[in-house]
């Protein structure tokens, strides 16, 4: 064997190697995500409306809005603010919470569209 021939064999080695350390890596990092949780706009309302998160922990809230119209997720108690096109989801970073309630809208349907997310 040659050393042209050896070439393919140590790039593949090579790729298989980093393929498995961003793979165990990558498991690491999936480990220290903060939560995921979700609610649903439909009807121009929340679903679940009550939503529960681990006190002094982010989370990563995926709204997703099951409507043909916009919706904005609303909360000053939360600081946050994010459309969400009908039709799609978006992710609402939530910041570590104490334990509390923290009371939430649709701002574009406020009548109807509203929840608290409950840190315990």
């Amino acid at each position: 064997m040659q050393m042209r021939d050896l070439f393919p064999m140590r790039a593949a080695a090579a790729l298989a190697a980093a393929s498995a350390a961003a793979l165990v890596g990558g498991l690491g990092a999936a480990a220290d995500a903060p939560p995921a949780l979700a609610t649903r706009i439909e009807n121009h309302r929340f679903a679940p409306a009550e939503i529960r998160v681990p006190a002094n922990t982010p989370v990563m809230l995926t709204v997703t809005n099951a409507d043909k119209t916009p919706e904005e997720f609303d909360s000053p108690a939360l600081k946050v603010e994010k459309v969400v096109a009908g039709g799609t989801s978006g992710v609402v970073r939530l910041r570590p919470l104490r334990p509390g309630q923290y009371p939430f809208t649709g701002e574009y349907h406020a009548d109807t569209a509203h929840g608290v997310v409950i840190a315990q």
